[in-house]
């Protein structure tokens, strides 16, 4: 699965490119990074949902839910990624390799 990730990516990007409306024509790399805060706030509403945290409407969601929207974060931060470089593994894989190798014993 992991070979062919990012070019399942790159598929949802060309169709959201070609599928955008027209008004958010221009500088599409704002819209992609701002939505990945719209997602956040789903993953929150989620959180929320699972934990029962609001008592006006109780457990409204499940854990599964969480899940899903945490990986709507994900894949909605690599369409951001893709859509800012062209090179978008190398820079997510650096990017990781940094991180772990900050970590003692990692």
């Amino acid at each position: 699965m992991e070979d062919d990730l990012w070019p399942r990516v790159e598929r949802l990007r060309h169709w959201l490119d070609t599928h955008a409306a027209p008004e958010l024509a221009g500088d599409v790399r704002l819209w992609r990074v701002l939505k990945i805060s719209e997602e956040v706030g789903e993953v929150a509403e989620a959180m929320h949902g699972a934990m029962g945290a609001n008592p006006r409407k109780g457990a409204s969601h499940t854990w599964d839910d969480v899940h899903t929207e945490l990986c709507d974060v994900i894949v909605t931060s690599m369409m951001a990624l893709a859509t800012c470089t062209p090179d978008a593994a190398s820079v997510l894989d650096a990017r990781l390799r940094h991180l772990i190798d900050r970590v003692p014993g990692a």
